[in-house]
């Protein structure tokens, strides 16, 4: 009697080439890999996360993200979330800031719950400059329209935060007090110092000052009006 069940869903291997239908049945067949990505139509699946060079700087992060999250209805920010971004990029971003897609925000959240679209921000933090977040994730990013990307460089202690013009990536440089500020987000603002040298109350304090500002208010006051 010839059997009747599916076939085993093949495994995912780092360097896989796969349509976004593929990846995404084969990486819900392995739930006990926690990141994998396409970028690409290439399968990309990092090492353990190690404490100090990818936990620790990740969390900090997050928090500068939630605190702006916290006072900016219409906003929300997100942690190693699947984002759909076109049929052969499917990246897992490290953070994500995006717009609701009820106050005007560009993607949206699925049925089946993965973030659609590409959101405002991202940031990643890569090991190095030779990381593909500054290679193959970033020209995913810019081709599919996420207007800003934050790239926290641990080995070269560098931040760069790139913006969306004219269908290219810009650097933006910190100011004089060493501070870089959205230009999608008013009152979102890095001081790069403080967070290379490892100062998360300065960094949040930093954030924190601009919240509730001219700026942020009269941006958190259109997102209300949508």
């Amino acid at each position: 009697m010839s059997s009747t069940s599916s076939p085993p869903v093949p495994a995912l291997a780092n360097g896989d080439r796969l349509t976004r239908d593929k990846f995404e049945r084969r990486y819900e067949a392995m739930p006990h890999v926690k990141k994998a990505e396409l970028i690409e139509g290439t399968v990309y699946m990092p090492s353990p996360v190690h404490a100090n060079s990818h936990g620790r700087p990740h969390s900090v992060i997050m928090g500068w993200l939630l605190t702006y999250d916290a006072a900016t209805p219409g906003v929300s920010s997100y942690d190693n979330t699947t984002v759909r971004l076109d049929l052969d990029t499917e990246p897992q971003p490290d953070a994500l800031l995006r717009t609701e897609e009820a106050c005007g925000g560009q993607s949206r959240i699925s049925e089946d719950d993965y973030v659609e679209g590409p959101p405002e921000l991202i940031v990643e933090v890569a090991h190095s400059s030779a990381a593909y977040d500054l290679h193959d994730k970033k020209r995913a990013y810019r081709r599919n329209g996420v207007q800003e990307y934050v790239v926290w460089q641990i080995e070269e202690e560098r931040v760069d935060w790139f913006v969306l013009e004219e269908g290219a990536y810009i650097s933006l440089s910190p100011d004089e007090n060493g501070h870089v500020a959205s230009r999608v987000f008013p009152g979102l603002v890095l001081d790069v110092g403080a967070l290379l040298d490892a100062d998360l109350s300065s960094v949040l304090s930093c954030v924190q000052a601009q919240i509730g500002g001219e700026a942020h208010q009269a941006f958190a006051n259109r997102l209300d009006a949508r």
